[in-house]
C-alpha cells in the first residue's frame, strides 16, 4: 500500500516544523520507501507496517502537541511493490 498523509500539531502556535519533523523522522527511520514534500509525506509498505509507522508518527507529535490532526489517502493494492516510483515513471513517460 501507499499512504500519503499529513500530520498537523494543534495548540503549539504558528510554527509547526519541529513537531512535524518528529513525525518525518519516524517515517525515515522506519526503512520503508518514503517521500516528503511541502504538503504530505508518502510511505509505502505492507498494511500493518505502514499503519504502525503512522501510529508512531502521530505519537511522536503528540509528545509535544496537546492535539494532533491526521489526514491520509491510501492506495491499497496487494502484490504491488515500488508503486511510489513506478506510478510517477509511467506518468512521466506519457509527458515525454
Amino acid at each position: 500500500m501507499i499512504v500519503a498523509f499529513s500530520i498537523t500539531p494543534l495548540g503549539v502556535g504558528e510554527g509547526v516544523s519541529e513537531p512535524v519533523a518528529r513525525a518525518v523522522k519516524v517515517v525515515r527511520d522506519s526503512g520503508l520507501p518514503n517521500h516528503t514534500d511541502a504538503m504530505f509525506t508518502t510511505v509505502e509498505g505492507e498494511w500493518d507496517e505502514v499503519m504502525d509507522v503512522l501510529k508512531r508518527a502521530v505519537e511522536a507529535v503528540a509528545e509535544v502537541a496537546p492535539r494532533v490532526s491526521l489526514v491520509l489517502k491510501a492506495d491499497v493494492r496487494p502484490g504491488v511493490t515500488d508503486g511510489m516510483t513506478g506510478k510517477v515513471e509511467r506518468l512521466e513517460a506519457h509527458l515525454r
